[in-house]
């Protein structure tokens, strides 16, 4: 850590002290000038960095390893080098001047640096899927609702289930709004402790805790101007809720240690998979804040709710993992489709994502066949003596024609009348079942035909 004196600190003495004060291996120990109201001498007093009006003062300093000059006084240059201590350096007029430049231009790079970064983690994430609508009423219903309130700066609250895609929500909400030329930066609360979140979020100056070397931007201030995704927030502590709330109703943060708060124009998207109603009722919520984010909500049903979108998620899933894996697997057998819409998937899409890309690494072939699918998407439920026998059967049952019917509804090619006949079942009996299971056909916007 180098020890530094500034002497003179008009407007090029207020740039210094703002350069250095944010270098982490430079550490001001004063601040001198004549003038009492000098720009620097402010800024300095800001900081809670020593200032004076007699530069005299501050020679007699121990273990001070530069004094910058920046007075252009020649008998003030005298008196310094006179009563400096041995061992400490004097620098002034050029070689300042070439300080300020190299630390100006160290700092513009790393702020360059934090925008790409920025850059890389939303190309990545935009890489990793986008939002699919399908034909599912609910999931069109949400592609108005986003396309509605995306060019608003309204605060919104996604819900459902893990896996079901509210960061992808979020995203098209983000990708259709005026800020998407901003950045959008993604932060998962249940990953972090709370005091690493508020770090995270609100940032940190240099010596605010152990290994604190240097100021750090926390996430607010690196979205300043575009979207701040919050996933996860149900998770979030009761004391970083509250500071969240403050920010969120006066658009300031105040960085982990530091006393001066920053004004920042973020729009807030969330995200939970809880039920934050009766969060708020066990105290684990605070309701004022629940208010402040619940301004426009949209929730996302589970898959199980949406089978009728199960070969199009899948089909999309395949190109991926065909790409991901480099391997030519053209297509999913009708009986292995069957057996995806069967399934309950409570991992929803990112679980059927997972059995997709498992199925193409499994084929020797270019199609996918049921035998490629994971044991328990495969088969009927056994016998659980636990759940006694007639919980048992009623879920073997279920589970048995839900499979049959998807079965007979797919080789029929939606044809209602054929697949009943396909099944040796009464039309109306058949229609009844596919209505008990919420069965549709995939390839087509209607429920079936008949």
């Amino acid at each position: 850590m180098t020890r530094i004196i500034l002497i003179g600190a008009g407007s090029g003495g207020k740039a210094l002290v703002e350069l250095f004060h944010k270098h982490p291996n430079v550490e001001i120990a004063g601040v001198a000038d004549k003038n009492e109201e000098a720009a620097g001498l402010a800024l300095a007093r800001e900081f809670g960095l020593p200032v004076t009006t007699n530069y005299q003062d501050l020679l007699a300093e121990k273990d001070i390893d530069l004094i910058v000059d920046v007075t252009g006084d020649p008998a003030a240059a005298r008196v310094i080098d006179r009563l400096k201590t041995d061992g400490t350096e004097v620098i002034r007029g050029s070689a300042v001047r070439f300080i300020w430049e190299f630390i100006d231009a160290t700092n513009k790079t790393e702020a360059l640096e934090d925008k790409y970064q920025l850059a890389l983690r939303e190309l990545d994430a935009r890489a990793e899927s986008e939002f699919i609508i399908g034909n599912n009423p609910k999931m069109k219903e949400i592609s108005e609702l986003i396309a509605r309130v995306a060019p608003t700066p309204t605060t919104v609250l996604i819900r459902g289930e893990s896996g079901t895609g509210k960061e992808l929500v979020a995203r098209a909400i983000h990708r259709h709004s005026t800020l998407s030329d901003e950045p959008l930066v993604t932060l998962n609360c249940t990953a972090l402790s709370p005091a690493l979140l508020e770090s995270e979020l609100f940032g940190y100056k240099r010596g605010a805790f152990t290994g604190a070397y240097a100021d750090r931007k926390g996430l607010f201030e690196k979205a300043d101007g575009g979207t701040m995704f919050l996933d996860e927030i149900g998770d979030m502590s009761l004391e970083i809720q509250a500071k969240l709330l403050r920010t969120l109703q006066t658009g300031e943060i105040r960085a982990v240690g530091d006393v001066q708060t920053k004004k920042v124009s973020v729009r807030i998207i969330a995200a939970t998979n809880q039920a934050l109603e009766k969060a708020i009722r066990d105290g684990t919520f605070r309701e004022d804040l629940f208010y402040r984010i619940n301004t426009f909500t949209i929730t996302l049903p589970p898959l199980r709710e949406r089978t009728e979108d199960i070969p199009f998620l899948a089909e999309y899933f395949l190109q991926r993992a065909r790409a991901k894996v480099n391997k030519r697997v053209e297509s999913i057998a009708p009986k292995a489709i069957a057996l995806l819409k069967a399934y309950s998937w409570p991992g929803n899409l990112r679980e059927l994502e997972n059995v997709i890309e498992r199925a193409v690494v499994l084929t020797s072939s270019s199609v996918i066949e049921a035998e490629h699918l994971p044991l328990h998407v495969q088969d009927l439920p056994g016998f659980t003596p636990q759940k006694g026998f007639m919980a048992s059967k009623s879920q073997v049952i279920e589970q048995f024609e839900r499979q049959a019917l998807a079965s007979y509804l797919s080789e029929a090619k939606g044809n209602v009348s054929r697949a009943a006949a396909l099944a040796n079942l009464p039309r109306r009996t058949f229609h009844r079942l596919l209505a008990k299971h919420k069965l549709t056909h995939p390839t087509r916007n209607r429920a079936f035909e008949t």
